[in-house]
């Protein structure tokens, strides 16, 4: 789907010779550094090539159009700037819906209302965040299209907080922070309590990241991810008891040993252990890729899988599947679950000469056990949210 194509289907939805502007938020990918950003630690993501396109005009009146090429069968959902309350039959919709509400209620002077067709190509329920590219491409519309001011973290924030309490899924902010602040072969290690970040580059030379779509249809809201949310705070509450924390991601591993008693109950433990081994896992990633260390990065991916599996439960057999036949190829140096779990994807560093085998190997594994194919995708690590003016007719 070309932008050519996206301005032209724009104008016959909405019926208008009028050209629309082009904005584009990518998908991210974690590379290590999973469920710590709820838990005030580290994490390590990028920005990919897939994402969310989004095309807008100004109306002169209230009324706001939403149209999704992803979900056509739902045809242009409409409601009013003045009405911007949830509502479950608006679907999907629901995403720039929350992000218009906040971003006005945060002193954005949007005034008139749009017609906005989206389009993404990233798999949906793939675990590659396109609720948060939604949230994002609609952030930097408004901006662009009522010629806003906004800080980029403000931005990110208010993406998360449309995720937080007009969608109801407990989630961090590592996805918005990705899809907001992505830059083009870097990932960022971002400190999820302070905000902090630096930019490391990606140097794959002879490798690349293969992304496999387990195609198992995950949606966070109905998963455990909340229930897992509330076992880390629960986890975190009994160690209060003793220690003055404010995150599990303050906490060094031998601290944890040290004090894990204080954890009443041995499942939160277990969730705990997770969120400070994987926050030190992530610390030390960072050094390892600073170093061009590939083959030990690729070893911290595959430590943080099993304790995915094994402490925090959110696996399951697709993922597992996927992952534990990459370890057995050759030319893998490392292979996790990327995301929430629950299905969606994993990520693999596999060299460039093996890329071919590796798809087949994989995937006839995957079909044998699961009774289905799995996606492979080469992932490229790209800029974040933006609008686009090449190309663009």
């Amino acid at each position: 789907m070309t932008q050519l194509n996206l301005t032209q289907n724009f104008k016959s939805i909405f019926n208008t010779t009028e050209t629309p502007r082009v904005f584009f938020a990518p998908g991210r990918i974690n590379l290590i550094g999973e469920h710590t950003d709820y838990n005030g630690g580290h994490v390590f993501p990028a920005s990919i090539s897939f994402g969310t396109y989004a095309l807008g005009l100004q109306r002169t009146d209230q009324k706001l159009r939403f149209y999704s090429m992803n979900f056509p069968d739902n045809g242009i959902i409409e409601c009013d700037l003045n009405n911007l309350d949830y509502h479950k039959d608006d679907d999907w919709a629901n995403f720039p819906k929350g992000m218009i509400k906040y971003m006005r209620e945060n002193g954005a002077d949007i005034s008139n209302g749009l017609d906005i067709l989206f389009y993404g190509n990233i798999p949906n329920s793939a675990g590659l965040s396109s609720s948060a590219s939604i949230e994002i491409a609609t952030g930097v519309l408004l901006e662009g299209i009522f010629d806003l001011n906004i800080d980029r973290i403000k931005m990110i924030k208010l993406g998360q907080q449309v995720e937080n309490k007009y969608i109801g899924v407990n989630s961090g902010i590592m996805d918005q922070f990705a899809i907001g602040m992505g830059k083009k072969d870097h990932a960022i290690h971002l400190n999820t309590a302070t905000l902090e970040y630096q930019y490391a580059p990606i140097k794959l030379e002879d490798h690349v990241i293969m992304i496999i779509n387990t195609n198992k249809q995950r949606t966070l809201a109905g998963s455990k991810y909340n229930e897992r949310r509330a076992q880390c705070e629960q986890a975190l509450a009994d160690l209060q008891t003793e220690l003055n924390i404010s995150t599990l991601g303050d906490l060094t591993k031998e601290q944890f040993e040290k004090h894990k008693h204080l954890i009443k109950d041995d499942i939160n433990q277990k969730r705990a252990k997770h969120a400070v081994y994987e926050n030190e896992r992530t610390i030390e990633a960072l050094n390892r890729l600073v170093e061009n260390d590939l083959e030990a990065f690729g070893q911290l991916m595959n430590e943080s899988h099993l304790s995915l599996q094994h402490d925090y439960e959110v696996t399951g057999l697709e993922l597992d599947t996927i992952v534990e036949t990459a370890w057995e190829q050759p030319g893998v140096l490392g292979a996790r679950m990327t995301g929430a779990g629950f299905g969606g994807c994993a990520i693999a560093i596999v060299h460039k000469k093996n890329v071919n085998n590796f798809e087949q190997a994989v995937n006839k594994v995957y079909h044998d056990t699961i009774g289905y194919d799995a996606i492979f995708y080469t992932a490229m690590i790209g800029d974040g949210a933006k609008e686009l003016t090449e190309g663009v007719k």
